[in-house]
């Protein structure tokens, strides 16, 4: 097993991951009845989109001797209706300035992003809107 989730009650889950032990608490958003107060389980896909890219470029970038340390992702989900469900994550890469990265390794880069598993794994009906922004 992967993980082991608890219903806590008032729209909140409690999911501990078993090899770690760590714990992420959810929460119903405030346009579907709850308050809000944590990560809510479409924001959880949405976070890991932008996760799984800088996990899976730092892999690459390592191999590629490349430091991305520093790299931040904003991430900003879009849920549509009919049914509700998530239409849109978009991902903004901010890399830190001074990181010097030729053309060539920035292509490898954005390629081994848009291949990373979560986002090979969500349905094609969804809008992935992923964008670099280089700063040099």
């Amino acid at each position: 097993m992967t993980s082991q989730i608890i219903y806590t009650g008032n729209l909140r889950t409690e999911a501990k991951h078993l090899q770690s032990g760590t714990v992420i608490e959810t929460d119903a958003p405030v346009d579907n009845q709850g308050k809000g107060e944590r990560f809510s389980p479409t924001d959880l896909v949405a976070t890991a989109l932008g996760s799984c890219i800088l996990t899976t470029m730092g892999i690459k970038a390592r191999d590629m001797e490349i430091d991305l340390e520093g790299t931040t992702i904003d991430v900003t989900k879009v849920m549509v209706a009919d049914p509700r469900r998530i239409g849109t994550i978009k991902v903004v890469l901010h890399f830190p300035p001074g990181l010097q990265v030729s053309e060539k390794d920035k292509t490898i880069l954005e390629r081994t992003a848009h291949a990373c598993p979560v986002a090979q794994s969500l349905h094609s009906s969804l809008v992935q809107e992923i964008s670099f922004h280089w700063n040099n």
